[in-house]
């Protein structure tokens, strides 16, 4: 595997720990994300990766351990966090009773961006995405994969080191999945990172590296292509039931 640089490192945990009185939830995970990398973060319902994205966003306090994101720490600095990352979830992105255009002020404004670098990324977005002609359009009245492709533009508006994808792509159909990839490579190469839960394996397959959870540990770290040789599997599908069969937790 390719060396990196200590200052391309832009996420790091260290025995990340968070408990829920008796039941650990995620339990001293250690690992390091890097600059321009998509990094999928899987595991079963219930294995503690959303409790490990809800600590790195900044919206949960580790119970022990450190994580470094963005070059802020996550006791010391959660609002400083909160304003250089993105964040998107499959459940929450957008309000539906506002337009297109208003969906991208008010998140824009949130993220701090001046009138003027907002009014022309605003216009920039609304043209890539071909919703020149919708740009006051309810984003209710959106299909879900143009909400989705949207969600994730605004996300990253404000040019964040990193992004969170939540299972962004839940429900979308295939088609429309692969053109949401291309939007997470484009912004990998222009140096966001990518930080993606999914239920979907195949999409593992897109990432540079893969951590894989089981009952709140990391069980697996690495790229598909050495996980399937470690595991002696032909998909990354044959990797996660061979690691989810060995969970003692039940699924949420």
């Amino acid at each position: 595997m390719m060396e990196h640089p200590p200052n391309n490192i832009v996420i790091s945990a260290t025995e990340l720990t968070k408990r829920f009185g008796d039941f650990t939830a995620v339990d001293a995970i250690s690992f390091e994300v890097y600059r321009g990398e998509i990094f999928g973060f899987l595991g079963a319902n219930g294995a503690g990766k959303t409790t490990a994205m809800r600590m790195l966003c900044g919206l949960s306090t580790p119970t022990s351990g450190a994580a470094n994101v963005a070059g802020f720490d996550v006791y010391k600095q959660p609002e400083k966090i909160k304003k250089n990352i993105g964040y998107m979830s499959q459940k929450f992105s957008l309000y539906e009773d506002l337009t297109i255009q208003e969906n991208i002020q008010f998140f824009g404004g949130i993220y701090g961006l001046s009138d003027k670098d907002l009014k022309e990324k605003s216009t920039s977005l609304i043209h890539k995405l071909g919703l020149s002609e919708h740009a006051n359009t309810l984003v209710g009245a959106l299909p879900l994969g143009w909400k989705q492709k949207l969600a994730f533009s605004v996300a990253i508006i404000h040019q964040p080191s990193i992004v969170f994808l939540d299972e962004p792509t839940g429900g979308v159909d295939p088609i429309t999945r692969r053109q949401f990839w291309d939007l997470i490579y484009e912004a990998a190469d222009s140096g966001i990172t990518i930080f993606v839960t999914t239920h979907y394996m195949d999409e593992a397959e897109y990432c540079n590296r893969v951590s894989m959870m089981v009952d709140g540990k990391i069980a697996a770290l690495d790229s598909p292509s050495v996980l399937k040789q470690q595991f002696n599997a032909a998909t990354m599908d044959d990797v996660f039931y061979q690691l989810a069969r060995q969970a003692k937790r039940k699924s949420d």
